[in-house]
């Protein structure tokens, strides 16, 4: 039987080069949690999460002071049940937030190694619905110190020239007439056949105030409004929804399958953002698109293009794969030594075992916040 027999956790923070703006957060570093497992046949896996502005020491805590334990020694192709154990370990330390990301990076670890002793990419391994490529949106359009309207017509115009047929901006921080200048020049620009996303970033804070931003939105189209309100306020997401025609998109930070049922049952959403490397990994991101599926819902993971594509390729019911042209925004890709090839606003799916990609060593020493944490078998 397979063992794995060493799992090293270390935190990364990687400055911005140009401070960031959501709706209502301001962003100059990002701080990832990244992880290497080892079974005792050579071969590894890695997982990833994002850990927020200041959480990469309570990643690394959290994987190799409560969660590795549960795993050394053990047989890695048990994946179900050893998510299970993770999971009741830190029952009392955090069903959600950086506790759960941290059991998802060593769900997906698990995964990833698998398929590697495998020799296949994660997307076959998992079982392929797409076999070459998937589609993706091209995702930007944040709020920059000094960046007008124009600017941001520039950029989405950008992508459309690079071969995207969908793209992606933020809202929510502006007024009403801000705001509306913003997507009016950006549905200009792009025409009226590109999908145009929307992103609030939990933005508003009552209903009437989002109602009267949404009715405006409502003329330029758009193909969803992503999370309008904070992620707990699931009734204001359904009373929207119900309000207006265009779809209600939310879930990116939730975990758990259990959360993303209630957020179903309630009719708050009907897209998904689900992200494997916040809701439990690649184990729990599968049941919760199989739930999904059966409500008629469709998924778009939100953002780690690096992974989602392999689950989008693998998941009946998703349908695009959220991708960040460059490395000013997730500065993730910074850490990874082999990026994807897009054509024709196409994720080309790649070949290689398992994820299809190592971290970049130098990368990892130049923004390391700690040093590897490792835990080792006895044997």
């Amino acid at each position: 039987m397979t063992k794995i027999t060493a799992i090293r956790a270390r935190a990364i923070a990687i400055p911005l080069d140009t401070a960031t703006s959501l709706s209502n957060r301001l962003v100059k570093e990002r701080h990832y949690g990244i992880v290497e497992l080892e079974g005792d046949d050579g071969h590894k896996g890695l997982g990833f999460c994002y850990a927020g502005n200041a959480g990469g020491r309570m990643f690394v805590e959290a994987v190799s002071g409560l969660l590795a334990p549960v795993l050394i020694g053990q047989d890695p192709y048990r994946v179900e049940g050893l998510w299970q154990e993770m999971y009741q370990e830190a029952l009392l330390q955090g069903r959600a937030g950086v506790v759960m990301r941290a059991l998802s990076t060593l769900d997906t670890a698990m995964w990833d190694r698998n398929s590697r002793a495998a020799a296949l990419p994660l997307y076959k391994f998992l079982g392929a619905v797409h076999g070459e490529s998937v589609p993706a949106y091209a995702s930007g359009g944040y709020f920059v110190a000094g960046k007008t309207p124009e600017d941001l017509a520039e950029e989405m115009a950008g992508y459309v020239k690079a071969g995207f047929s969908a793209v992606k901006m933020k809202i929510g921080k502006g007024n009403l007439r801000e705001e509306e200048a913003r997507i009016a020049a950006v549905r200009e620009r792009i025409g009226p056949d590109v999908i145009l996303m929307l992103d609030a970033n939990n933005a508003w804070s009552d209903l009437p105030t989002a109602l009267r931003f949404v009715r405006m939105y409502e003329e330029y189209d758009p193909y969803y409004i992503e999370e309008p309100f904070s992620p707990d306020d699931i009734e204001n997401h359904a009373r929207l929804s119900a309000a207006t025609a265009v779809p209600i998109a939310t879930g990116e930070i939730e975990a758990g399958r259990w959360r993303f049922r209630e957020l179903m049952e309630q009719n708050a959403a009907i897209i998904l953002q689900t992200d494997a490397c916040v809701c439990g990994g690649i184990s729990e991101f599968r049941r919760i698109a199989a739930t999904a599926s059966s409500f008629g819902i469709t998924v778009l993971p939100h953002w780690f293009h690096d992974l989602h594509a392999h689950l989008v390729a693998a998941t009946p019911n998703a349908r695009y794969v959220e991708f960040f042209p460059d490395d000013q925004v997730l500065n993730f890709r910074r850490l990874v030594d082999t990026q994807l090839e897009v054509r024709g606003g196409n994720i080309l799916l790649a070949q290689r075992p398992g994820l299809g990609f190592n971290f970049d060593a130098a990368a990892v020493e130049r923004y390391a916040l700690t040093p590897w944490a490792e835990l080792k078998s006895a044997g």
